[in-house]
């Protein structure tokens, strides 16, 4: 059976390249909306997080119809942390928009995101973005595209894949630069004509691929997937098995059966080989699952994800503070909480410690460690987590560190200090080209070699510069990095900051805080400019006298404190130091509070005992 009358495509593409805008126009123009329905933009950006900073970390499913073909779309994130959300839903698909900004050009995620994709075989739309733009490099970004499929081993049809100019802003695309688009017909054109329907068994016994999960309070978890074989009825006796388990057999029962319209899922009684689906009433269902008709236990073949490269610890807040903000504050809440989050993150490991308060979570990168603390922040939680460090891996006896793509986009009066920031960091450059006024280098360099990197990167290149990364391999241990060379400033008592002592501690180094924030012992309050941490006492009052003296009444002026976001923080603190997050506060901390005890665990480290 082939099915003329649906495609299944995903959008993919390096971070902030416009896949979610140019999704919204589609939406609009594909009439999906009604006329007079206020719609916000970036609409598949559902998440609190996600409007905040610009960027997709769930990948979201919407559909839309174009002359009677429906149209199922998938909106990816481009943040190279969230990869392992682009890997399993290529398994719902069968053609991919690949998205490029018209004037960056293709970015270490393309990279990985269109490997992925011509190993799957799948067909390729390359959809130049952004053409609007001033600095648009239309030709040039052509020939890049074409060399890195040469790059990347394409086969003669993916090379030959068709070329759409489109500005998402605008909702406008054309396939001839000559000539202005007016709308993005000619995108939709291409979907039909390049993407080739589905050729399926509608006759089989059912067989559904569990891509991603969702959670809802009153039906409990929801699979989403492609049917992969036969026909889907709700209310259907099913059995869970999983490619990778042999002895998953677990019988259930398709309690509801949705297909997505646009924005919405809507409830069906039936659907067909093909079609992409929601469904409930199966409450072990994980990402990878395969749900087959009973009788036919009969498991499809999942992409293996990618492993995590980075690791923190997660623990139980123990600070003197702990328990005054958060509404989840104990073991058993943070267990459940980092537990629930592997239903849904594929990419994500926690692992249980020797310590009863404390688990080890892997993951992707920085940013996804950090959405994850500041989602569980957000939802009330507090606990404390450690420096992010990289995983190594024995391979054929040699200890093997993480190694990351790197590219950056500068000033060219901006490339020494990235040169030299580069040989600091053990990275290797693998090539340097000039676009415009801009210099454009690439990296190889170990994943901890990035560690703290990104503001000292926008310091050197006046925020003008652009970064980006992707794992790339595991190689041999580079050495020793120093990743900090500059001490803390650590809260002496316990009490509440005022003027005078932030005054009297200010000239010692930069400030976090402010006066009327309360502070214990083994708080870190500021950044000194020495290697070494330094006591100050910021809860100090000044000592009343019968003397007046004749400057006694000037006010104290005070430099505006710093304030650290949470990657910030992430980057600053040191391995003796853990961050203590909470729903109001986020406060780096020693381990070991007391300043005396602090100085002889110092004493026994340097004496190697």
């Amino acid at each position: 059976m082939i099915r003329e009358d649906l495609r299944n495509v995903a959008i993919i593409a390096h971070v902030d390249h416009g896949k979610t805008t140019l999704v919204d126009a589609m939406l609009k123009q594909s009439h999906t909306f009604r006329d007079n329905q206020a719609v916000e933009e970036r609409v598949m950006d559902s998440g609190d997080i996600e409007r905040e900073r610009g960027i997709t970390i769930l990948a979201k499913n919407t559909s839309l119809h174009y002359k009677g073909v429906k149209i199922n779309v998938v909106d990816t994130p481009g943040h190279a942390d969230f990869s392992g959300e682009v890997e399993r839903v290529m398994m719902m698909v069968n053609g991919v928009l690949v998205l490029v900004d018209a004037a960056e050009g293709p970015m270490p995620q393309t990279r990985f995101v269109m490997q992925k994709a011509l190993e799957m075989g799948h067909r390729l739309i390359i959809v130049v973005n952004k053409i609007d733009r001033p600095d648009a490099r239309l030709n040039e970004v052509q020939d890049e595209i074409l060399e890195l499929l040469l790059e990347l081993n394409a086969t003669d049809d993916q090379l030959m894949s068709p070329v759409v100019w489109c500005s998402g802003r605008n909702g406008t695309a054309t396939l001839d630069l000559s000539q202005e688009g007016k709308d993005l017909t000619p995108l939709f054109e291409t979907i039909l004509s390049h993407i080739p329907p589905m050729e399926v068994d509608a006759e089989g016994p059912t067989q559904i691929l569990c891509s991603s999960i969702d959670y809802n309070d009153y039906v409990g978890r929801i699979g989403i997937g492609r049917i992969e074989r036969g026909v889907a009825l709700a209310g259907q006796s099913v059995v869970v098995t999983n490619y990778n388990n042999h002895d998953l057999k677990l019988p259930g029962k398709i309690v509801n059966l949705y297909q997505i319209e646009g924005l919405q899922r809507v409830p069906v009684e039936k659907a067909v080989a093909g079609d992409i689906v929601c469904f409930s009433g199966l409450e072990k269902i994980n990402i990878g699952d395969t749900v087959c008709a009973a009788g036919f236990p009969e498991a499809h073949k999942f992409v293996k994800i990618t492993e995590p490269t980075v690791e923190m610890t997660f623990s139980v807040n123990d600070s003197p503070f702990a328990g005054k903000e958060g509404k989840f504050v104990t073991t058993r809440h943070l267990h459940d909480r980092l537990f629930r989050e592997l239903l849904r993150d594929v990419s994500l490991r926690v692992e249980e410690t020797g310590s009863a308060d404390s688990y080890r979570v892997c993951g992707r990168g920085e940013m996804h460690l950090s959405i994850l603390i500041e989602e569980m922040r957000r939802d009330g939680y507090e606990f404390q987590v450690s420096t992010p460090k990289v995983m190594y891996k024995e391979i054929d006896g040699v200890r093997c560190e993480p190694i990351e793509r790197l590219i950056v986009d500068v000033p060219d009066d901006a490339t020494g200090a990235v040169f030299q920031s580069m040989g600091n960091r053990k990275g290797e450059l693998l090539h340097m080209s000039a676009v415009g006024s801009r210099t454009r280098l690439e990296f190889l360099i170990p994943a901890r070699g990035l560690f703290g990197y990104k503001s000292e990167f926008l310091t050197s290149t006046k925020g003008e510069g652009v970064m980006s990364s992707v794992f790339f391999e595991y190689q041999p241990y580079k050495g020793d990095l120093v990743r900090r060379n500059t001490g803390s400033l650590v809260a002496f008592e316990t009490g509440e900051a005022v003027t005078y002592g932030l005054f009297n501690a200010q000239g010692r180094g930069t400030l976090f805080i402010g006066p009327g924030t309360p502070v214990y012992e083994g708080m870190v309050i500021g950044e000194s400019p020495k290697s070494d941490d330094i006591n100050v006492n910021v809860c100090k009052t000044k000592h009343l006298t019968n003397t007046r003296s004749s400057a006694s009444d000037d006010a104290l002026r005070l430099i505006t404190p710093k304030k650290m976001s949470l990657e910030e923080c992430l980057e600053f603190i040191a391995d003796d130091e853990l961050l203590e997050i909470t729903p109001k506060s986020i406060r780096i901390r020693k381990r070991i509070l007391d300043s005396e005890l602090r100085a002889k665990a110092a004493a026994k480290a340097r004496k190697g005992l």
